[in-house]
């Protein structure tokens, strides 16, 4: 592949390309895309990280992992993760509590539905949400929560919890209370819940390992993590004619996200493409054991760049419905950080100002809700 790549460099300039507009937490932006096929992404490109060594009481297999993390996130900001430790009989129970849940009638799930809640919380049935302002609305229908500290093992009172970092929580019930016909339901999805967050907790060890600064520097930032959850169920769609017609149908838009890193645990049917570095759509393809993870938004503030927030959709052009479950991990809502020194070169400037987690995911979440007409303006 490496040579398909030099050889595709020096061509750059006969192949046709198209325009790819999008949001982001500092106005649209636009991305170059190359008209070339959709194709698999190669272990180059979306490499397969073994990160048992982050469990490991060695700091020599702990920096293993952490040289690997780096070289992903300063490639196309996406790789794999197995042997992460999370059973399989969690994922599978997680993943047939969705389909339990989503393939009940739309009047069953609508009981749950977000527009009762105050955060978005719950049921979000198809063509509720836009992503992605100049595409359409997702063909997609979601259930998903916030990080609620009486789920959270590492929390022994959440009514002891400061103000500073409670008065940003968006904890309620009524989704769960909404979902009590089915029975395992809430019991599969916490289980879910909880091992992703523990996973997590240790690869943020490993991301300050791999920006050269202690395995703790980060731990107070995310006692209280903003960590959420998003079940994803894709109809099938189409295939497209032409894959840049600005009328597609797009399962989920095209998009980065917004905290720190995201692990995506993914069904067998695929979707998941990823725009790399020059400017191609790959298919990030299910791989068994695995989960997708990729760098979001404010670690690529925080490292000035240096970790790459890729563009990524969904297109589930597979005939078949298609399940993801998204884990969205990043620092306690209230707290900030700078661009790392570390992370700013000798003759550098720091790119960004500092910005609590809270008034950066702000800037994003409501636009996720506004499905009137595609925007077709700067």
């Amino acid at each position: 592949m490496t040579e398909v790549l030099s050889g595709l460099g020096a061509e750059l300039n006969s192949i046709p390309t198209t325009k790819l507009r999008l949001a982001s937490g500092n106005g649209p932006i636009t991305r170059t895309v190359l008209k070339t096929p959709l194709r698999d992404a190669d272990a180059s490109e979306i490499p397969i990280i073994d990160i048992s060594g982050i469990f490991s009481k060695s700091t020599t297999d702990r920096q293993n992992v952490a040289r690997q993390v780096r070289d992903a996130a300063t490639n196309n900001g996406f790789f794999y993760i197995q042997n992460h430790g999370i059973p399989s009989e969690v994922t599978d129970g997680a993943y047939r509590a969705c389909l339990e849940f989503f393939r009940q009638p739309l009047e069953i799930k609508n009981q749950a539905n977000s527009a009762k809640s105050r955060h978005f919380n719950g049921y979000k049935p198809r063509g509720s949400q836009r992503i992605n302002p100049f595409e359409s609305t997702d063909a997609r229908e979601s259930f998903s929560w916030t990080y609620d500290p009486k789920f959270d093992p590492e929390v022994a009172d959440p009514s002891a919890i400061p103000h500073e970092v409670a008065q940003h929580l968006r904890c309620e019930d009524h989704h769960w209370n909404a979902t009590s016909n089915l029975p395992h339901f809430q019991e599969a999805i916490v289980r879910y819940w909880r091992e992703c967050l523990a996973v997590a907790r240790e690869l943020v060890k490993i991301f300050a390992l791999s920006l050269d600064l202690p395995e703790e520097f980060f731990a107070a930032k995310f006692r209280y993590p903003d960590a959420a959850l998003a079940l994803n169920y894709y109809p099938p769609i189409s295939s497209p004619r032409s894959p840049d017609d600005p009328d597609v149908q797009v399962s989920i838009g095209s998009h980065t996200d917004f905290q720190l890193f995201t692990m995506l645990w993914q069904d067998a049917v695929g979707g998941l493409q990823v725009l790399n570095r020059q400017g191609q759509w790959i298919n990030a393809k299910p791989i068994p054991g695995t989960f997708v993870v990729n760098i979001a938004d404010y670690l690529q503030r925080i490292t000035n760049d240096r970790y790459v927030s890729t563009v990524h959709r969904a297109q589930n052009w597979s005939g078949l419905e298609r399940i993801s479950m998204p884990f969205f991990f990043g620092f306690s809502p209230n707290e900030s950080c700078a661009v790392l020194d570390s992370c700013v070169g000798e003759g550098e400037e720091k790119k960004y100002d500092e910005i609590t987690c809270i008034d950066w995911v702000k800037k994003r979440v409501a636009a996720m809700h506004q499905t009137g007409p595609a925007h077709t303006g700067a």
